[in-house]
């Protein structure tokens, strides 16, 4: 006889008892008490356990009048196998009671748990454990706002009201099921949570050996190294198994592909030359690349439920911009973004139209910093970089008249505005998104900079380097190559509307994978990933958003 039907005669049979409307009627008595000493007091501990969930749980349980919400075997069952399975993306079951859920699944099965006080408590427990789970879940276990004061991404429910969604939770056919269908995050999600069993699995078995430090490895060349940059390959999966790894004598063309397999993968050079980057990258532990992997994972949470099926995400970190549609890469290139001094900031904003031609007015902290000092260094400045001076009344004059010698950053009074043409900082196209950052992407004429493998070189905006693709892919039909390139011969501005407006999400993740599934991995340029790493060991904090 399954333990279900053994749980449910016994339910039957208490119902069918003289006493069951007394007993339910103490149940709902108790569960009562102990949802207004935490609406007094503000908080509720059941034992070492604090009841974190505060007023959405007494709003549920008000709502059931004061009903216990947890009789069924299955139920609980598939609540604590939600509750392992957290784990899989990057979280800790310890958050979600899980110790006290197992406890109090056998304890009711078992009756141990006879009084009143005692079903209250256990109810309880599982109704906080299932709102813990479903917080994190939807809105990550950091506050990404605490983090960043520019971040700007919605943290709703969509509409639904929490406790709604809880309650729905709860009275479903399946737990499982329905949280799986709260959560849509599509793949991005799902392979990089992949990936994470993968590198778990590597630190299972041992993780990879440490190559030691030596003279920059060429190809061909003869190094005692080469077995163990085998193995190390090997077991990350940027290469076959060569089955024995002593038997390389030199830096093949097969070693070299893995090696730049790897450098592809870790945002270097694919030149296939083991210099100190290359080496340092290889020298991370399995065990880092997991933590990077579930601070990336907590990022995703974020953002993925709350996004188009169509939208621009520029990866901060990994300098690539994507243009996504039906929620699939559909293009991508390289991009630039701000110094470590001048960085990009994450927000999200909506694209509206194009720019060919642009003219570009130069921000005042840049034209007093740093152009300023090259005007006095050099007279011929303004011809030689197509610039129009402005007055204080917008009256455009000649350089010439002014003593720049005596202008300084403090009596800087001028407007510097550089006319359309290959020498605009912004190039000859930019892509538009009013925001309060004056942040955009746009073209540059510095295209050599785009062959460096860290890109980290602009004063905040994002720099494109196939502008020309990009804008043909965001204009649509009507603006082939040849249409785009006769306008900008024109040499005249035009500003072109998108179709419609496309979302944008500048966002910053250290680890990201391809549709394929390999796992990318970038150097955390703006030191962000540690912030996250310690939010995520804090103690859970509810703070749930307007619905």
């Amino acid at each position: 006889m399954s333990s279900k039907l053994i749980w449910l005669i016994a339910i039957t049979l208490l119902a069918l008892s003289p006493r069951s409307h007394a007993d339910a009627e103490e149940n709902r008595e108790a569960l009562r008490v102990e949802v207004e000493n935490l609406l007094q007091y503000g908080r509720l501990s059941i034992g070492d356990l604090d009841i974190a969930s505060g007023e959405l749980l007494a709003e549920v349980y008000e709502r059931r009048d004061y009903a216990p919400a947890w009789t069924d075997p299955d139920q609980m069952a598939e609540l604590i196998t939600a509750i392992k399975a957290t784990a899989n993306d990057g979280l800790d079951p310890s958050d979600y009671h899980l110790d006290s859920v197992l406890f109090v699944q056998s304890a009711l099965g078992d009756g141990r748990l006879d009084t009143p006080a005692e079903i209250a408590d256990a109810d309880l427990v599982m109704t906080d454990s299932l709102i813990r789970l479903g917080y994190h879940q939807r809105f990550g276990k950091v506050n990404p706002y605490t983090l960043d004061s520019n971040w700007n991404f919605r943290r709703a429910l969509n509409g639904m009201d929490p406790a709604t969604a809880i309650q729905s939770a709860i009275d479903s056919d399946s737990l499982i099921d329905i949280l799986q269908t709260m959560f849509p995050r599509g793949w991005v999600y799902t392979q990089l949570r992949d990936g994470l069993a993968r590198y778990r699995e590597i630190v299972a078995k041992g993780g990879w050996p440490q190559i030691p430090d030596g003279p920059t490895l060429r190809p061909e060349a003869a190094d005692p190294r080469l077995a163990v940059l085998m193995q190390r390959l090997v077991i990350s999966g940027d290469m076959e198994d060569q089955q024995s790894y002593a038997a390389i004598d030199h830096y093949d063309e097969v070693l070299q592909a893995g090696v730049r397999h790897f450098q592809e993968r870790h945002g270097l050079d694919a030149d296939g030359i083991i210099g100190p980057a290359t080496l340092k990258a290889l020298n991370v532990s399995a065990d880092q690349r997991v933590t990077q992997i579930e601070i990336n994972l907590e990022r995703a949470r974020w953002v993925l439920d709350d996004i188009e099926d169509d939208f621009v995400l520029v990866n901060i970190a990994g300098f690539r911009a994507y243009l996504i549609r039906d929620r699939n890469i559909a293009w991508e290139t390289r991009v630039q973004v701000g110094t470590t001094y001048h960085q990009s900031p994450v927000f999200r904003d909506e694209m509206k139209y194009v720019v060919l031609n642009p003219t570009w007015t130069v921000p005042y902290s840049i034209a007093s910093k740093e152009i300023l000092p090259a005007i006095k260094r050099d007279p011929d400045y303004f011809q030689k970089r197509d610039f129009d001076v402005k007055d204080r009344s917008g009256a455009i004059i000649d350089p010439a008249t002014v003593d720049w010698s005596s202008v300084t950053r403090r009596n800087f009074g001028y407007t510097l505005v550089q006319r359309p043409g290959p020498n605009n900082a912004l190039g000859r196209v930019k892509f538009m998104f009013p925001n309060k950052h004056a942040v955009y992407l746009h073209d540059t004429p510095s295209k050599y900079l785009f062959g460096k493998a860290e890109r980290a070189f602009s004063h905040g905006c994002i720099r494109v380097e196939n502008p020309y693709e990009f804008a043909e892919q965001l204009l649509g039909p009507g603006w082939d190559q040849d249409k785009i390139a006769a306008t900008l011969d024109n040499k005249e501005t035009k500003t072109v509307m998108l179709p419609k407006p496309l979302p944008v999400l500048l966002m910053y993740w250290t680890a990201m994978v391809s549709q394929a599934g390999d796992v990318y991995f970038y150097n955390d340029v703006y030191e962000r990933d540690q912030k996250i790493v310690e939010a995520l060991g804090e103690p859970f904090k509810i703070e749930i958003p307007d619905a």
